[in-house]
Parts: structure tokens; C-alpha cells; sequence
């Protein structure tokens, strides 16, 4: 055995290798700058190149060989041995069989003893090829109790989760947990579940807090990096959940919105919302009040928004009195011109002619739908408002309607202005909410008509998540990356991290309504007109004109004379006289 100085881009290829399929690019990567940083710590093994040759081909060490080539090295240290007769296929195959890697708990000492050398951390990550943020990982997995590491150096390892919760604890912490779980001659494992159980703390994460570095070094708390998260994440946490709560608690306080509340929370984390409160789900309205409050479990400020019932007038007007009612009964008062009895007669040939009219008149579109306005607005209709802010009032038409109306009392208006009047009024009536003012299956078909799915806003957030069932949780994993866990809770959080930065719309959310809800609706409808119909009480519409079907847009008309003596038509006649 000789060891010679030779370049490494001599050397030849071994055609009888072990290892023939193409290695880690990761462990190439290591291997390359280990290379660059203290070199080839082992010389690869040669032999003469058989059949005279001058050259050299590589009996073991080929990655190192290659990674040298590509370190850039000019020569490097070999090992020269006699050729064996199978042209080292056996020696290869034994050194790669025998090859060991390198136990955990030995890696993270070796770390930590480079760095008690001299070493930086920084030196130590360019080394190996690893981030700094994993080399710190590994320098604290080191410092864990050396009686806990010698007992997973034996092959006693625990999980990723419980090493961290062990990691995370202090030395004196770990020693008075060991002494009650440390492994025994009749019982040689570790629980190691019951050793993270017995270091867990509540962490509080700063990803969640909404007070700044100012509150924060006013409470004194200190944030502690949590080397196990991913990198890309603000990982940072706290174990003083009293500073941390306290600190949000304030920041509430500072940033209180106006007519805001701090409410407390029950004692499965739900808000409390004052007595007779409705908690507003969609957007709120001016007249909506906040209640802030802290997560129990992850300690953020979560909002709500609620609403509070209109306060009840006293009956009665607080001016009227005795002295006002014998002013009344002294007071003469003229007689009318028209009686009540006959303003009550009026009014019924009003209604009578006004609905032959609506039944029989040709009437323009653009009229009709103005009319629609004025029918909703009058005040025999009452309407259950979604859009008031008051649950308990009652929708304000009129306000619209009059834009229609111009001077003398006349229809008077634009298409413009009839389409915004009409779009305010359906606002104005239609509803889904779960109260009074549920417009029932109709709000749905207008929705799906208008295609109003594609403003429902994002329901992958956690109090629409909390709302729902294991299975529909499940089922909501479908089309994401996200698999269903083994708790409830979990699978909850994976959605709501998902869809963080995405939209999810349940299903069940969705306007158009089951095909047999729609059917069953317009059947029990389509058979309570039929019975109308039947009925023939004289409240049927009444029968047409003769020569006039309603707003038939040609045929025959009924010819009538006018004051010169010169005929016009029926339709023309009901122009002049709609003028």
C-alpha cells in the first residue's frame, strides 16, 4: 500500500462498482463542501490499471473523487493497493455494505464540540452544506439532558414532536422529569410521550399578537425562536401567557372601534354577546356594534359583530292632556264636503276601476316595473327589511319610489333612474337571513338568477369552520392538499391555514336551490292558483275587452268617435287618457 499525490481527472472509472445508481444530489451537495472546507478527510483507494496501463482506476472513493474534480482541486491523496483478481468487485461491494451513518445524537455532539473548537455556526452550515437555522436546531438538540441523549443513542428515539417539546425545556426542567420517567431494568423504554406531557407549556406565538415591540418590552416579554417550525414562517413564542394576555388585553383597549366592546368568553371559547344580542354574520351595518375579544386557545384578538333590538316608544303622546281634549270638544268643526261614508265609496270605485285598468290596459314595460315600485311602497305592505339595520323595522320603499314620481303627481323617469330604483327596492326586500326577514325560497332563485354565488365572501375562516360536522369537514378537503386528520380540530386548522390566502364556499351556501325543494315550491303554488281559478267568486281577473287582449300588440280594436266626430282607436284611447 503506497499513498501517492495524483490528479484526480486521471483516475479511472471501476466497471465492477457496487454502487452503480445515481447518488443523493443532496449528499452530493455535503459531500462537495465538506470537500472545500478541510478537504478529503479519507483517500480513495486505486490500483494499477490492468493490461499495462499506466494509469490508475479507482477501487473505492468514487463520489469523492468526483466531488474533488468539482471542488476544483488540482491533485489529491490516493491510496495505491495491488490489483485483486476480481478487479475489486468484492472489496467494493464489502466497504459499501459495511458503511454506517452516523448516529443522531452523535452528530448533534460532534456540532456542538466544533463549536466549543472554535467553530462559528455560520462556518459550520457552509461545511456541511445545511442552513444556519438547522445548525442551531442541532446545537440545541445537544444540550438536551446527557442522560436523555445516552438513552437515544441506544435507539430510544422519540418523535419530531415530543424532541421539540423536550428541546424547548430547560436542563433543571428535564432532570426532574427524568427522575420520574427514566427507564428501569424491568422497563428499559422510555415513555417519551409521558416526558413531553410532563414539560408542556402553553406558548403563546407572535404571529398572533396584535400589539408591537413597544408593549411588548413594556410587559417584558421575550420571544423565543422555535427552531423546529419551518423557516419561512414567523416562528417566534413566548411561555409568559400572563404578559402575553395582558399585552393584547391593552392593545383592546387602545384600539377599542366605536360602538366596541371587550366581552368576555364561556368556557368552551365562545364569545359573550350582551343580553338580546343577534350576532351579525354577513357585513354590518352602520348601526352594528364590535365585540372584541381573546382566543382562548391561540390568545388573538378575534371580532364579532352583533346587533341590538330597537328600544320600544312609549305609548301615548306625552302632549296630549285634559285641557287638550276640552279644546276639542268646544272646537266646531266644519262639515266636509264628502262624508266618511262617502270618501269609503270613493275609494272602493277607485280600487275596483284600478284593478279592471291593471287587468285590461296596455301598459309599457318600463311602466310596469314602476308600478311594481309604487305597489311595494304602499303603505298596506309591510316588508321584513334584510338591508335595515334593524332587524325589527320594516323596508322604507317609498323613499325610492318617489324618485319616479315628478311634478303634478305624474310618472315621470329615465330608464337610468327606473333601474336603480328597481335594484334598491329588490335589495331592500329580498333576504336570507335565519329571521324575520327571510324572503324564503324566492331570495335563492333571484340569487342564482343575478348569479350572486360570486360575491359570497370567504368561508374558510374559523368560526364558519367551527360550525361544521366531521364529515362535512372531510368533505371539504376535497380538490386541496389538505388530508383529513385524526381530530376534529385539526383538520379545522389545516382548512383555515389553506384557505387563509384562498377563497372556500360551502356548498350549502350556494343560491340555487335542490331541484326538489323548486319543484315542490312552484307545484304547491301552481295548485293554490288553480284553486282560485275554480273558485270563481269574482275575484278571477275580469274577462277582456271586446277586440282588446290586454297588451296585444295587434288585431282588431274597437273604433269609438271622438269630439269632432273622427274615430279612434282603443289603444289610443287609453294613451290619452293614461296622460
Amino acid at each position: 500500500m503506497e499513498l501517492k499525490f495524483i490528479d484526480p481527472r486521471a483516475l479511472k472509472e471501476n466497471p465492477d462498482k457496487a454502487r452503480r445508481s445515481k447518488s443523493n444530489p443532496q449528499a452530493d451537495a455535503l459531500l462537495l463542501a465538506t470537500i472545500k472546507a478541510v478537504g478529503i478527510v479519507q483517500p480513495p483507494v486505486v490500483a494499477a490499471q490492468p493490461d499495462g496501463g499506466n494509469g490508475y482506476v479507482i477501487d473505492a472513493g468514487h463520489r469523492r473523487v468526483k466531488q474533488a474534480i468539482a471542488a476544483g482541486l488540482e491533485e489529491i491523496a490516493v491510496l495505491v493497493i495491488e490489483r485483486a483478481e476480481d478487479g475489486g468487485a468484492m472489496r467494493s461491494l464489502a466497504e459499501t455494505l459495511a458503511h454506517e451513518q452516523l448516529n443522531p445524537v452523535d452528530q448533534w455532539r460532534a456540532i456542538e464540540r466544533l463549536v466549543a473548537l472554535g467553530w462559528t455556526e455560520e462556518a459550520i452550515a457552509i461545511a456541511l452544506a445545511l442552513p444556519v437555522r438547522q445548525i442551531k436546531k442541532l446545537r440545541l438538540l445537544a444540550n438536551v439532558l446527557p442522560a436523555m441523549l445516552d438513552q437515544m443513542a441506544r435507539g430510544d428515539m422519540p418523535d419530531e414532536r415530543q424532541l421539540r417539546t423536550i428541546a424547548s425545556a430547560s436542563i433543571e426542567e428535564q432532570k426532574e422529569v427524568w427522575k420520574k420517567y427514566k427507564p428501569s431494568k424491568a422497563d428499559p423504554q422510555v415513555t417519551w410521550w409521558s416526558v413531553a406531557q410532563g414539560l408542556t407549556k402553553t406558548c403563546m406565538f407572535a404571529k398572533h399578537a396584535s400589539f408591537g415591540d413597544d408593549l411588548a418590552e413594556a410587559y417584558g416579554i421575550a420571544w423565543v425562536e422555535d427552531l423546529f417550525a419551518p423557516a419561512d414562517e414567523d416562528s417566534r413564542y413566548t411561555t409568559d401567557v400572563d404578559a402575553y394576555l395582558g399585552a393584547q388585553q391593552e392593545w383592546m383597549t387602545n384600539n377599542l372601534p366605536k360602538r366596541g366592546v371587550i366581552a368576555d368568553v364561556g368556557s368552551y371559547g365562545e364569545v359573550k354577546l350582551p343580553p338580546k344580542a343577534e350576532r351579525v354574520h354577513g357585513k354590518p351595518g352602520k348601526a352594528d356594534h364590535t365585540a372584541m375579544y381573546l382566543d382562548q386557545r391561540t390568545g388573538a384578538v378575534q371580532s364579532v359583530y352583533y346587533r341590538m333590538p330597537e328600544a320600544k316608544r312609549p305609548k301615548g303622546d306625552a302632549g296630549s292632556g285634559i285641557d287638550d281634549v276640552g279644546a276639542a270638544a268646544v272646537t266646531s268643526m266644519p262639515r266636509p264636503d264628502v262624508t266618511r261614508t262617502g270618501l269609503a265609496m270613493i275609494g272602493d270605485y277607485r280600487t275596483d276601476a284600478l284593478h279592471e285598468a291593471l287587468a285590461r290596459a296596455p301598459i309599457e314595460d318600463d311602466t310596469l316595473l314602476a308600478l311594481l315600485v309604487l305597489a311595494l311602497a304602499g303603505q298596506n305592505v309591510s316588508i321584513a327589511s334584510g338591508k335595515s339595520d334593524n332587524p325589527y323595522g320594516h323596508a322604507n320603499v317609498a323613499r325610492y319610489a318617489a324618485r319616479l314620481i315628478g311634478e303634478g303627481g305624474k310618472l315621470e323617469f329615465d330608464w337610468d333612474t327606473l333601474r336603480q330604483v328597481v335594484r334598491l327596492t329588490l335589495v331592500e326586500v329580498l333576504s336570507c337571513r335565519e329571521n324575520r326577514t327571510d324572503s324564503g325560497i324566492v331570495a335563492r332563485f333571484a340569487g342564482a338568477a343575478v348569479g350572486a354565488d360570486a360575491f359570497l365572501p370567504n368561508m374558510g375562516t374559523e368560526d364558519f369552520m367551527s360550525c361544521l360536522s366531521r364529515p362535512a369537514l372531510e368533505a371539504s378537503c376535497k380538490d386541496t392538499p389538505v388530508l383529513p386528520r385524526q381530530k376534529v380540530k385539526d383538520t379545522r386548522a389545516a382548512l383555515v391555514q389553506h384557505f387563509a390566502t384562498g377563497s372556500f364556499v360551502h356548498p350549502g351556501a350556494l343560491f340555487a336551490p335542490a331541484a326538489p325543494s323548486a319543484s315542490g315550491w312552484v307545484a304547491k303554488h301552481a295548485v293554490a292558483e288553480a284553486e282560485d281559478d275554480e273558485a270563481g267568486d269574482g275575484d278571477s281577473p275580469p274577462e277582456p275587452l271586446d277586440g282588446l287582449e290586454g297588451d296585444q300588440p295587434s288585431g282588431e280594436t274597437n273604433d269609438h268617435p271622438n269630439e269632432d266626430g273622427a274615430y279612434v282607436d282603443d289603444n289610443e284611447a287609453w294613451r290619452v287618457a293614461a296622460e
